[in-house]
């Protein structure tokens, strides 16, 4: 039987302490030995295609493949499936939705990367993007420093203005100066050309080809971090800005570990990801474990 677990049902499921102590143990835990596969491609329409495998992580008997239609007019723009399998048998243990797994995956470790990253004691953050990644980046972050003044901007005000009163921030304009910058869109052109010294700018749009949010020159000036090197180079923030991985810095695992970071507190930092597969499967099993009931389904019935 396979348990089927939508929105609601993994939005009680995942605690956001145990979903950061899950990526943090799979940043830290050496690489294996199955590459991360990214596959993407193009629809007819406005709409593309992706597929991540397989998600493989020391200590968890399964493993995951996630595939997801990315449709930017949509709501919600993602929308997919993440299938959870047995390791030993290919059972399909759990269904989940991807689009909430993506969020929590991608928003939570990216608050881990920020703070790892982020000047100590900076705390004024600015959101660049008003939905669901943002949403999860800064209850992560939360977890990990204070966050004295938020400042939230998003092509539709009225967004900016609703998340900024959830979460006791202010809708802007231009973010003007800001210790952290969380950028969150789906932009295709540059929607950060410079920042002040110091700062910290974590980027997460960029993980497509195609898709950029940072001015080439930005990265170029910055101490750019990464999660995946090739990936980075292939169709990430890197790649899209016509850079190689020798530009990278590291990764975050790297930093995470002590071997690599920021060097002095003037200097700007950016950390790129473009998410990995091992992500989707720390947390699908985090949810599956906890799962006391709910759906189950025979797909071989």
């Amino acid at each position: 039987m396979t348990l089927l677990l939508n929105r609601t049902a993994l939005r009680e499921l995942l605690d956001v302490d145990q979903c950061l102590a899950a990526l943090r143990a799979g940043f830290l835990a050496p690489p294996g030995g199955v590459p991360a596969r990214r596959t993407r491609t193009d629809l007819p329409g406005p709409g593309t295609a992706t597929a991540l495998l397989p998600g493989l992580a020391d200590g968890v008997p399964a493993y995951t493949v996630k595939v997801n239609a990315k449709f930017p007019g949509a709501s919600p723009a993602l929308r997919g499936v993440v299938c959870l399998h047995d390791l030993a048998t290919g059972a399909l243990l759990a269904l989940l939705d991807s689009a909430t797994v993506t969020a929590y995956r991608t928003g939570l470790a990216a608050a881990l990367g920020t703070h790892a990253l982020a000047r100590p004691g900076a705390g004024t953050v600015a959101i660049v993007g008003a939905g669901a990644q943002s949403e999860l980046v800064l209850a992560g972050l939360r977890r990990l420093r204070p966050v004295r003044e938020l400042l939230v901007t998003d092509l539709d005000p009225r967004r900016a203005e609703a998340f900024a009163a959830r979460h006791g921030g202010r809708a802007v304009t231009e973010i003007g100066a800001a210790d952290v910058v969380v950028a969150a869109t789906w932009a295709r052109e540059p929607v950060l050309h410079e920042v002040a010294p110091g700062t910290h700018v974590t980027s997460l749009g960029a993980d497509e080809p195609g898709k950029a949010e940072l001015a080439p020159a930005l990265l170029r000036a910055a101490r750019t971090f990464v999660d995946d090197l090739a990936l980075a180079e292939e169709m990430g923030a890197l790649g899209n800005a016509g850079l190689t991985r020798e530009h990278a810095a590291g990764t975050i695992g790297a930093v995470l570990r002590g071997t690599a970071g920021r060097s002095t507190a003037s200097e700007v930092t950016v950390y790129a990801p473009v998410g990995l597969p091992w992500q989707d499967l720390t947390l699908s099993w985090l949810a599956y474990q906890a799962a006391r009931e709910g759906v189950r389904f025979d797909f071989l019935g």
